[in-house]
């Protein structure tokens, strides 16, 4: 359902958040780890909640987490939290059941703190005009490279022309959404994010350039990178 006339309509966004981060080698889950006195994941939310029209946050967490509760942001009525699975697509799954089945839905990862106010925007004016969605996404720059099966030496170059990096937030109608992952989860597809279930469904979601320090921490040295960023960003803000 596309929103064309009226007032912008509201969001209902979803984090899932019930992965350890295995690759951070830590011994907390990587959306706790704390940039500037909040965590990862408390940037994350802040940054969503910079909009007007996200009105409700759903954070589908682990089953063991004890942490989140205790953040201050957790208090805020506008966050929900609820109980997610062992994978991310069972965990925004966990998440949509709990959102409704009107309107549209964001879907953004808990340790990609430092999303910029002027990429959630463009990507929210699409509800406008689309009825299918789309994602924030940087245009691939590097050299491409596809290594030989099972082993680390070159097969081939990769055409970079028309690759993109996808990015979060995803935005996309929220019962769509809920149709295709259920779908695609049913059907044992593979689904490394939410667009990838609206394309298992033939739907063709729209490619929003976000910027390039919208970074997701996944490493230990991406922390430093988005300490980084956060404080020039901040630091605008605040301007």
């Amino acid at each position: 359902m596309s929103h064309f006339a009226g007032s912008p309509p509201e969001i209902i966004a979803v984090l899932p958040a019930a992965g350890i981060g295995s690759r951070m080698q830590t011994e907390c889950p990587k959306q706790y780890l704390s940039i500037g006195g909040m965590t990862l994941i408390e940037h994350s939310i802040r940054a969503l909640l910079q909009s007007p029209q996200v009105t409700k946050i759903v954070v589908s967490l682990s089953p063991h987490d004890v942490q989140f509760a205790q953040l201050p942001i957790a208090l805020d009525p506008r966050i929900h939290a609820v109980t997610g699975g062992s994978q991310r697509a069972e965990s925004v799954m966990a998440g949509l059941e709990q959102a409704g089945s009107q309107g549209w839905v964001l879907v953004h990862d808990a340790a990609r703190p430092c999303l910029h106010i002027d990429d959630l925007n463009r990507l929210l004016a699409i509800s406008a005009f689309s009825n299918v969605g789309g994602i924030l996404a940087a245009p691939v720059r590097d050299t491409m490279k596809r290594s030989q099966p099972g082993i680390s030496n070159i097969a081939h170059t990769v055409d970079r022309e028309e690759l993109w990096h996808a990015l979060t937030p995803q935005f996309f109608p929220l019962e769509l959404l809920k149709t295709c992952l259920r779908r695609a989860l049913d059907e044992g597809a593979t689904v490394t994010d939410e667009a990838s279930a609206m394309e298992y469904c033939g739907f063709h979601p729209m490619l929003i350039a976000g910027r390039s320090d919208n970074i997701k921490v996944t490493r230990p040295e991406d922390l430093a990178l988005a300490e980084f960023y956060l404080t020039q960003l901040y630091q605008k803000e605040s301007a």
